[in-house]
């Protein structure tokens, strides 16, 4: 028996994500990654006695640009404090964070969910330093410590429990991430764990306004992998509420490759990390100035620009939606309708041949060979008739690929692709075709209406591919009616 209806699922969401900063937190280590293990280091983050943290300024703006756009309140004084816990990839002890004064307060982030608008409730945005990694499967008998991402600089995005679906969910996260990377604040990227995602989740009867036992889950490495674990720990909540059994509040696992979560520890009540001001960082004050600042060198956001190609180039939401994926595919579409301001037109290009071709090739838009010139050139002769759009988005578009050089009159007259629209030719051809099948005319008459495109291609064939074949059609039907 189903009773997820009788149920609300309650979800809050923490996501790290690390910064796009060319250094640390608190020192000039580099923050690349994919660098040999313990290469990236220094006795800063290594906690030699004697070292001393330094701010990263740029850091600091990153953390202000995010929440202006996430509409969050910023706090002009601003502290870190230590967050004392033993772990063996965190040299010093503690962690540089910030508890009581987080930097972003407030704010949300508007998602679309089935067609309907949404805003869910941001509680803080902090900035904290990352730990070191353990790694387990290196060694047999050993665990390994990689302190490269020992002082990685995060930024913690805390919602509210404010998320009532697995779908919500994944909608916040997709949103929250091409937010992330529209504004060059991280890179986004899950697998490399630049983007981390940690679900506390609930339910409750529908209706009732007390919070139920929460659980968290851990070690959640995709968008898709978050909405999963949400949908199946429900369902084990609900199935223990309903056997009567109680729902312990712990942290939990999830395994993607079994799609199932485990028990990791139980959590009783807060840990207790003993905060207090790290007395190595003095205070650090944000002006009106340095704020607006910020505030006025953001580009247009994403559900602005939707709205604005949505009204002004009259696409629709999916187009808009679609093409403002990515800040990048943006920039070349804006290329596109400034060379020819055929919108939709563009539009159809840019979501069909163009992405199929990167999508097949595994790059992005920025490595795709042709410029936005070459593409309006190509646009132009389908808009012209002088090739039809399925000759251009493959025939034409592969041989402007390997010759990028020529334009697409040059490639498409090499290639012998222009279609030829003189009347009297096609009528001749049309003429030529009818005379020499007269068996066939005659059957057509009888009822064998698909012998039409046995005359097409008899056309195509005597005018060697060069007869724009709609028109041909047309002809066609015109003249088998005056000779019925």
């Amino acid at each position: 028996m189903n009773h997820s209806a009788k149920y609300e699922l309650v979800v809050g969401l923490e996501v790290h994500a690390q910064l796009q900063t060319q250094t640390k937190l608190f020192c000039s280590d580099l923050t690349a990654f994919g660098a040999e293990p313990n290469t990236q280091v220094s006795p800063v983050s290594l906690a030699l006695p004697g070292t001393l943290p330094v701010i990263n300024k740029k850091a600091i703006e990153l953390a202000v640009k995010l929440g202006l756009a996430l509409n969050c309140t910023i706090q002009h004084e601003n502290y870190f404090a230590r967050k004392h816990y033993f772990y063996p990839d965190l040299p010093k002890g503690y962690q540089i964070s910030q508890h009581t004064a987080p930097i972003c307060e407030g704010g949300y982030l508007e998602i679309t969910v089935e067609d309907e608008k949404m805003q869910i409730a941001l509680n803080r945005i902090h900035l904290e330093e990352d730990a070191g990694k353990s790694i387990h499967d290196a060694d047999e008998r050993n665990t390994c410590i990689d302190l490269n991402r020992a002082g990685i600089p995060l930024l913690e995005m805390v919602t509210e429990p404010a998320i009532h679906s697995p779908e919500a969910a994944h909608a916040f996260l997709t949103e929250l991430r091409r937010m992330l990377r529209w504004l060059d604040v991280c890179d986004g990227n899950m697998e490399e764990g630049s983007m981390r995602c940690d679900a506390n989740i609930s339910i409750r009867l529908q209706g009732d306004q007390k919070l139920g036992t929460r659980v968290e889950i851990k070690n959640l490495n995709s968008i898709r992998n978050v909405k999963k674990a949400i949908e199946l720990e429900m369902q084990r909540q609900i199935e223990c509420i309903e056997k009567n059994e109680p729902i312990i509040q712990q942290t939990r696992s999830f395994d993607a490759d079994k799609q199932i979560s485990f028990p990791l520890r139980n959590k009783e009540e807060a840990d207790d990390y003993r905060y207090f001001s790290e007395p190595d960082l003095p205070a650090f004050v944000l002006s009106e100035t340095f704020i607006e600042k910020i505030r006025s060198g953001l580009p247009l956001l994403p559900q602005m620009l939707i709205e604005k190609y949505k009204q002004d180039f009259g696409l629709s939401e999916y187009d808009a939606n679609a093409i403002c994926q990515d800040k990048e595919e943006v920039a070349f579409y804006e290329s596109l309708v400034t060379y020819l301001p055929k919108y939709k037109t563009m539009a159809n290009w840019m979501l069909g041949p163009i992405k199929q071709y990167t999508n097949d090739h595994q790059i992005s838009i920025l490595e795709f060979p042709l410029s936005p010139l070459r593409i309006a050139e190509i646009v132009s002769l389908t808009e012209s008739g002088k090739i039809h759009f399925n000759t251009a988005s493959t025939r034409l578009l592969s041989g402007m690929i390997k010759r990028p050089g020529l334009s697409a009159l040059d490639v498409a007259t090499e290639l012998n692709l222009i279609q030829e629209q003189d009347g009297n030719a096609l009528e001749n051809w049309v003429s030529e075709t009818l005379n020499a099948m007269p068996d066939k005319v005659k059957a057509y008459h009888a009822g064998k209406k698909a012998l039409i495109g046995l005359f097409a291609g008899e056309v195509k064939k005597r005018s060697k591919g060069k007869a724009d074949m709609e028109k041909v059609q047309q002809l066609l039907i015109e003249k088998l009616q005056q000779n019925g």
